[in-house]
């Protein structure tokens, strides 16, 4: 690219200033979470996904992400006592071992073995089905309890199966279980294993029909059993060791003692907390003690199956009180984090994983307040409709943004985040980014995107602004006095909206003046300006009517919202003073904000309008609407569609193909050859484009505006204008002519038509700039006012660049005419889906860089292309050509980055850019209490514990057969003696195995085997 001396900032070839393309992190809840679990010593929590996924989080901006190769559902996660390690079970019955290792001084996840039970030959599946996991506090061993009734000993990390140490049921059954017993049924599958928190050799078996099994690992031999009557659900062991819980599938749970009566002198005594009526199954409980006061009782489940069986309910008990509480979405695991260096002081906080959000409560405040979460918030705690980002933001907006935020939380505890495990090596952000994202409920949500957290700012709701069916005081929270059950409503998730209309389409955001546009579904466009004082006001609705007395159309579609006609009281924050209803209420496809002119443009199918906000005074309506279209007529949400209309284009297209053939038949036979020559001189990505026909529907559709102040009339005056492009490829361009400043609030604004572009092909326009003298693209409003920006060069000629789905296409100004061109339609049928302006800053040079277009095609695939001259400078694939809705939703930044929704309540980012990258950098390192064999196996980057000598193997050698292979000698006094020599470094790519050693030691014998070398 040439270099542009007089530009803002010096020229540079795209080479340097991009990256390749990777996706960095992703933000939001895990879809389709499966499974939960914690590692006191490390502070982390891991979350298992039904695709196969396995997260871990811990302190803000502490985050790891792996995938199992099996595209199979995680059932159980397991992290391995005071290690980097952790145990996953998949629902093909595989078992997965991951660690943690540092490289380069950053922890990675890594999968480093996989086991899977085999029984004898001959055997049915049931044998080796695992259906419950305990990870012994030695952290050396597996108990694997299975379908068959077995449990199997599993040496760790090696997943070496210790056969001697198996429990068999046959053993179960001939050293314990009473004669009656197993002659009136059979004991089932293993539903639950428990370890003595005083005796590590004595775990507890839990059967599926109610027997539990005490017994001895170093004796090999039960040492209790407690026949219970009913099917067993989930057992826990006091802290003291002196008693097992066991809840039930009745609703009911049992305290046994340990160790004191024998089980023929010791009577059932089951519980059922919640009345005597057919009650749903505990499915865990857990009771831990504290210093002073009662124990906590915890349990899921067990509410009255006739009355409430459809609730998601956690009971806690602690005294007298009692407090169940009911989440939104099916509960799947929970866990208690407990005070003190060793995790075992008094219970602090509750931690539930339910299927759309993670809830924390804080057990030690006063009502047991949730926590509010920095991570894993449901974005889609309303359905996400529309997003939108803005780069940069002032340091005055950012803190009133978070003082109105503030207001909004004081029903969250105080209370820190609880889960604190990891450093956060990563630097702080170089700028403050907001992502706004628009709801179906008509609520905007304000993200704080600048770093790896997306953390929740401040909530905008348009709703009290209309009439609509909820009750501004109903309040969830609240239980009436004397309930039983004692519910309480927690968890933000939500997805039910009482008005679809109220959703949100398109939002704007002026990060200068503190200006906000947010338009709707139902053809409402709000302005709205921030306050930090609450106010009391009323909102006019300023009728627009795009249609402009047109006759023969009929809306089908939904009617408008319901403005109020009384004052409402807005709460600090966003307050709307300004309000545009536009009719027919269509949805809104386009809207533009130019708060330095105070402008709001905005576009349905129907056609656009100019609205001035300072005056509340609408200054232009343009239908775009073709009189053949009805469809445009019906609204998203009317049921009707126009199946005959739609049949009828059908027909009609190939009746004039035919028509056509017939025609010119011979015509196109002659010149069949000349056409194929054409083509083959165009390069793939210049393939010819086919036309379209100007009676498809929405043709009318606005699809983008634009303001710019650019030349329209001549060369050498300058003025306001704006320009909308629509689905039918149709380009206008509005001369709008402005009062000075001294009559600005007196004297109407008019608009006049100036230019129109039909496109030969017809094809939706996506994206319209204005470049300047430079090529440059046009400085954002207010932002050379702020010194943040050169002005523009207005000297020499400006150029258009109007973006459709199939080309980009360069017109001169002002007399737009054609002067380049470049056809994205290849053989693949690519199509523009999303277009950003992005500045891609050098990685060498601080204020080098240069401006380009991201292109986001129906394919998924991201292309930059430069400016002015529009060349294609590189491609990557991004999002899976299936995935309409991740398309659909992509979003550019200024500076190189991206987001798209890879479900409904998870954003994917990505980057372009060689200098803007936001990756999570963490350590985890091994807890001080750790045991030395933990310690050895986790020494990073080839660095030996306790004099041990390290070996290191090439990782491109350690995937050959798509397996992970691993070696972890265990030390012994019979191991072979090892040189204390240092050992050889080698160079990346490589993973470290520790050999323990032993001083005194003269010599050392290693026989490594590893595939492919």
């Amino acid at each position: 690219l040439p270099l542009s001396l007089s530009s803002p900032h010096v020229s540079i070839p795209f080479h340097m200033s991009l990256s390749p393309f990777f996706h960095t992190v992703e933000h939001g809840f895990p879809h389709q979470p499966s499974a939960l679990g914690y590692s006191p010593s490390l502070q982390l929590l891991a979350i298992g996904t039904r695709s196969g996924a396995i997260k871990l989080y811990g302190a803000p901006g502490v985050e790891f992400m792996g995938l199992h190769d099996e595209n199979a559902v995680v059932t159980r996660v397991h992290f391995l006592p005071f290690q980097l390690e952790l145990v996953t079970l998949l629902d093909d019955n595989s078992l997965h071992m991951w660690t943690l290792r540092a490289h380069k001084g950053v922890s990675e996840l890594l999968e480093i073995g996989r086991f899977t039970l085999t029984g004898p030959p001959g055997a049915p599946p049931s044998v080796t089905r695992v259906t419950s996991v305990l990870a012994h506090s030695s952290g050396e061993l597996l108990l694997l309890g299975t379908e068959g009734g077995h449990v199997f000993v599993v040496e760790v990390p090696g997943f070496r199966e210790l056969e001697e140490r198996n429990i068999s049921l046959d053993q179960v059954g001939a050293l314990c279980v009473p004669e009656d017993y197993i002659g009136r049924r059979n004991l089932e599958h293993v539903e639950t294993l428990q370890e003595n928190p005083v005796d590590p050799n004595q775990v507890v078996i839990g059967y599926g029909r109610g027997l539990m099994v005490v017994w001895d690992l170093e004796k090999h031999q039960a040492v209790q059993h407690i026949p219970a009557t009913q099917q067993l659900e989930s057992t826990w062991w006091t802290e003291d060791g002196g008693h097992i819980l066991s809840s039930h599938s009745d609703g009911s749970y049992c305290r046994w003692t340990v160790g004191g009566q024998s089980s023929k002198d010791e009577e059932e005594k089951s519980d059922i907390p919640y009345g005597h009526f057919p009650c749903k199954a505990i499915s865990k409980i857990v009771q831990l003690p504290t210093e002073e006061g009662p124990p906590f009782l915890l349990f899921s489940g067990g509410m009255p199956r006739a009355s409430y069986g459809d609730r998601h309910c956690i009971s806690v008990i602690h005294g007298k009180t009692h407090v169940a509480l009911d989440f939104t979405s099916r509960i799947i695991d929970y866990f208690v984090i407990r005070d003190g260096p060793l995790h075992t002081g008094d219970p602090g906080a509750l931690v539930v994983l339910v299927e759309e959000e993670l809830v924390v409560i804080d057990l030690q405040t006063e009502g047991w307040p949730v926590i509010q979460t920095p991570y894993l918030v449901p974005l889609h705690s309303s359905a996400i409709t529309c997003s939108h980002h803005v780069s940069a933001i002032p340091l005055k907006l950012w803190e009133r943004l978070l003082a109105a935020g503030q207001l909004q939380i004081t029903h969250y505890s105080p209370k820190p985040w609880p889960i604190t495990g990891g450093q956060n090596l990563g630097q702080d952000p170089p700028q403050r980014d907001l992502l706004l994202t628009g709801h179906e409920d008509g609520t905007v949500r304000f993200w704080d995107a600048s770093g790896v957290c997306l953390y929740p700012m401040y909530k905008l709701s348009t709703a009290g602004v209309f009439h609509t069916d909820a009750d501004p005081n109903d309040n969830m929270n609240q239980c009436s006095e004397g309930e039983w059950p004692p519910f309480r409503k927690v968890g933000c998730f939500d997805p039910y909206s009482d008005d679809p209309r109220l959703g949100v389409q398109k939002i704007h955001l002026c990060k200068y003046s503190g200006y906000l546009t947010v338009a709707g579904t139902a053809g409402q466009i709000l302005v709205l300006e921030l306050n930090d004082e609450a106010a009391e006001q009323t909102v006019e609705a300023k009728i627009v009517d795009l249609l402009q007395g047109q006759e023969g159309f009929r809306w089908k579609g939904h009617t408008r919202l319901d403005v109020r006609e009384e004052p409402v009281l807005f709460p600090p924050g966003f307050q709307p003073f300004a309000l545009v209803q536009c009719q027919p209420p269509a949805v809104v496809t386009a809207l533009t904000l130019h708060s330095e002119w105070k402008m709001v443009a905005f576009g349905t199918s129907h056609g656009f309008g100019l609205y001035d906000y300072q005056q509340k005074n609408s200054v232009l309506v343009k239908c775009t609407l073709n009189p053949s279209d009805q469809l445009a007529m019906e609204g998203p949400l009317s049921r009707v569609k126009s199946i005959k209309k739609s049949l009828r284009q059908s027909f009609r297209r190939i009746r004039r193909s035919r028509v056509s053939l017939r025609k010119h038949h011979l015509q196109e036979a002659n010149a069949r050859l000349e056409a194929e020559l054409a083509e083959m001189e165009l390069a793939p990505v210049q393939r010819k484009i086919e036309a379209r026909s100007s009676e498809d529907s929405f043709t009318g559709l606005v699809r983008t505006l634009y303001f710019a102040d650019t030349f329209l009339s001549d060369s050498s005056h300058n003025s306001a204008s704006l320009w909308a492009g629509t689905n039918g490829g149709s380009v206008f361009a509005y001369m709008i002519r402005m009062p000075s400043v001294e009559h600005r609030a007196d004297e109407p604004i008019t608009a006049h038509p100036a230019k129109e572009i039909q496109l030969m092909h017809r094809a939706p326009v996506v994206a319209i700039v204005v470049l300047d003298g430079h090529g440059s693209p046009l400085p954002e409003p207010l932002e050379v006012a702020h010194d943040l920006a050169r002005s523009p060069d207005m000297q020499a000629s400006h150029q258009l660049l109007v973006v459709s789905e199939e080309q980009f296409k360069i017109f001169t100004l002002p007399k737009v005419s054609a002067k380049m061109k470049l056809k994205l339609t290849a053989l693949d049928g690519s199509r523009v889906r999303r277009v950003g302006v992005a500045w891609f800053g050098s990685s060498r040079t601080a204020d080098a860089g240069e401006s380009g277009l991201v292109v986001l095609t129906n394919q998924g695939d991201l292309n930059v292309v430069s400016l002015p001259s529009v060349k294609m400078q590189v491609q990557h694939p991004c999002i899976r050509r299936e995935d309409v809705s991740g398309i659909a939703s992509c979003v550019f930044t200024k500076h190189g980055q991206g987001f798209y929704l890879i479900s409904p309540s998870e954003f994917e980012r990505f980057s372009l850019s060689a200098r803007n990258v936001v990756e999570p950098r963490s350590l985890v390192e091994v807890p001080a209490n750790a045991t030395a064999a933990s310690k050895r196996r986790a020494a990073p980057d080839g660095a030996s514990a306790d004099n041990g000598y390290t070996l290191r193997l090439r990782q491109t050698d350690r995937q050959t057969d798509g397996h992970t292979h691993s070696i972890t000698p265990r030390a012994s006094p019979n191991d072979a003696l090892m040189s204390p020599q240092s050992p050889r470094k080698f160079e990346d790519p490589f993973i470290p195995v520790t050999l323990p050693c032993h001083k005194g030691t003269k010599s050392v014998c290693v026989c490594v085997c590893v595939r492919a070398g």
